[in-house]
């Protein structure tokens, strides 16, 4: 039973804005923990927005301003769900403020700020976390387990992919408030920093860290109006990126990503290969991974597909009976109640700041690579 508040300074209120706050105002509802996170305040520079959007998921109050929000003394921790250019001062503040932290990924713009950022949360001793919810799948957290059992032996091969296509449209504009990830000046990066850092989180959690890349990148239209400026600009993100790398454990590492996939909307796929065993899973069927045992009997061996719904199988008994399904955003429910639980442990909750940063690390190299058309060490 929940004994203390935990008061949510909610900074954004797009997708991401929603799915972290259905995770608050659900978690206690099928988690045991000493915490309830509160929905205290809502902020954005859209005031009429802002405030639709507080008056539907219950918030008591909201802001126009971070930093007044940031300064209240009624608020506990920081949601930080802004574009990424904004991450980095956000965090420092809140940090210097006293007050917990979690930001969507990417962590920062790149490596540079990412350090600035953990080295003002560890100054300040502040619990953290960033928002790489794909962890928290229950079939990917099952695969995590069944890696780090050893039931795969040595690791050859990682790959991964994840597939859009929602720019194919030449006419589509860069930047603004709904395309801010077309602009490379608030977004950092395009698809390295919006989907591939989703697979690099992943993998680095499950296969260790990565030593080297060698990447290549597209831009496929060169030109788009700009929603702010009304003018025809260059487009400088990336809108797909292939690379691969060595990982430390001596396996390879095969990735790509794309908004030009013609029909794909949200295709996250990764596929380990042990000396014993493989795992493979996919986003579009995200509550089962396909599992290939070597040992099986050779009449019978074959890939089987694991169903992940059984009660001792990761977060499930949390939820429905065995054979019922969970979904996406389920996951954030998941890391919001990792959150809650370390907190009462005095523990910190993965992937940390310090985490998210090795991530960005590997971003950075894959597009210096890209750009170099060498190899590049992470």
């Amino acid at each position: 039973m929940a004994t203390k508040d935990l008061n949510i300074g909610m900074i954004g209120y797009g997708f991401m804005g929603r799915a972290h706050t259905n995770a608050y105002k659900r978690v206690n509802d099928f988690f045991d923990l000493e915490y309830r996170p509160v929905l205290k305040a809502a902020c954005a520079r859209n005031e009429e927005n802002i405030k639709a959007f507080a008056d539907q998921w219950g918030y008591e109050s909201v802001e126009t301003d971070w930093k007044a929000l940031i300064a209240r003394d009624d608020i506990d921790a920081v949601d930080i769900c802004t574009p990424n250019n904004m991450h980095k001062e956000i965090a420092i503040a809140a940090a210097e403020a006293g007050k917990m932290i979690l930001c969507e990924k990417p962590l920062a713009m790149d490596s540079a700020e990412g350090e600035a950022m953990c080295e003002a949360i560890e100054k300040a001793g502040v619990a953290n976390t960033v928002w790489y919810n794909y962890r928290r799948v229950p079939a990917v957290t099952l695969a995590k387990q069944l890696i780090d059992e050893g039931r795969l032996g040595k690791i050859y091969h990682y790959r991964a992919n994840f597939l859009q296509d929602w720019t194919i449209d030449a006419e589509l504009p860069q930047g603004g408030e709904g395309l801010w990830r077309m602009d490379k000046a608030v977004a950092g990066s395009g698809v390295t920093g919006d989907l591939l850092a989703h697979c690099i989180d992943t993998a680095l959690w499950l296969n260790g860290p990565m030593v080297d890349v060698t990447a290549m990148t597209e831009t496929f239209v060169k030109e788009r109006e700009h929603a702010l400026t009304g003018k025809i600009e260059p487009v400088t993100i990336d809108d797909a990126c292939t690379f691969m790398g060595h990982f430390e454990n001596g396996s390879l590492g095969l990735f790509e990503s794309t908004r030009y996939a013609r029909g794909h909307k949200a295709l996250y796929t990764l596929e380990i290969n042990g000396e014993n065993a493989s795992i493979k899973w996919d986003l579009h069927d995200l509550h089962r991974f396909e599992y290939f045992d070597h040992a099986d009997d050779s009449l019978v061996r074959g890939w089987r597909t694991i169903h992940v719904t059984d009660g001792d199988m990761p977060y499930m008994d949390k939820w429905w009976v065995p054979g019922l399904q969970i979904g996406y955003e389920h996951t954030f429910v998941h890391q919001v109640a990792d959150f809650l639980e370390n907190l009462s442990k005095g523990q910190p909750t993965a992937p940390t700041f310090r985490d998210a940063l090795e991530t960005q690390k590997v971003c950075d190299a894959v597009l210096k690579s890209a750009e170099s058309r060498q190899w590049e060490n992470v």
